[in-house]
């Protein structure tokens, strides 16, 4: 099992990364809060890792720190919640916000993530309260990084944000609407801050 990566950040379109480990390109999955911790293409970059394999597929998941990692598995061990889903979660907020929801019992910011149902999320608060009661919030990954200067224009920034929202779930329509409302509040300089923007919008307030 490949359980961390540690090599050069070659390409990151979400929800995938390739990270070259001594010349060997591994296409990885990632949530959006890895991406934002993650640092410019071209530099070193740590990632904790979980493979995960099916009848039809063989996927390598990738988080910033472990703490994701350790909620991700314990996730797609709930029933009917599977890798994509899983990701999905853990892209609309953070470990730490998932363990506050499951405990104040919050389906309302649940059932924003896309596929997550009123079931679904119901069951994903009973089966994971006693597994998180005693979980610790601490990351132990580096801090999200600062948000840098533009270097591609915003048509490009916008297109990168619709698609990785389309990859976690969202409808064209749903995900064009966001984004434009997020940046007509605000000046955004990179792809990933627009996409987190627009995940906490969709957010129950």
């Amino acid at each position: 099992m490949i359980g961390r990566l540690k090599g050069v950040l070659v390409e990151k379109q979400p929800p995938h990364l390739l990270v070259d480990v001594q010349g060997v390109g591994y296409d990885v999955l990632a949530p959006m809060t890895t991406f934002y911790g993650l640092p410019d293409l071209g530099s070193e970059v740590v990632l904790h890792t979980h493979f995960s394999v099916s009848e039809n597929s063989q996927q390598l998941f990738a988080f910033i720190n472990k703490q994701d990692r350790a909620l991700f598995r314990q996730l797609i061990k709930v029933s009917n919640v599977g890798p994509k889903m899983a990701l999905g979660i853990l892209s609309g907020m953070d470990s730490a916000e998932f363990v506050r929801c499951v405990m104040s019992n919050n389906l309302n910011a649940l059932v924003q993530v896309p596929g997550v149902g009123k079931k679904t999320a119901e069951r994903l608060i009973v089966e994971m309260r006693d597994r998180l009661r005693d979980w610790s919030t601490g990351v132990d990954g580096p801090a999200p990084a600062a948000v840098k200067t533009a270097v591609t224009s915003e048509n490009q920034m916008f297109a990168d944000a619709e698609s990785a929202l389309i990859a976690l779930g969202y409808k064209p329509v749903e995900a064009a609407k966001v984004l434009n409302a997020v940046l007509a509040e605000q000046t955004v300089a990179r792809s990933e801050e627009l996409i987190r923007l627009a995940l906490r919008s969709m957010m129950p307030k």
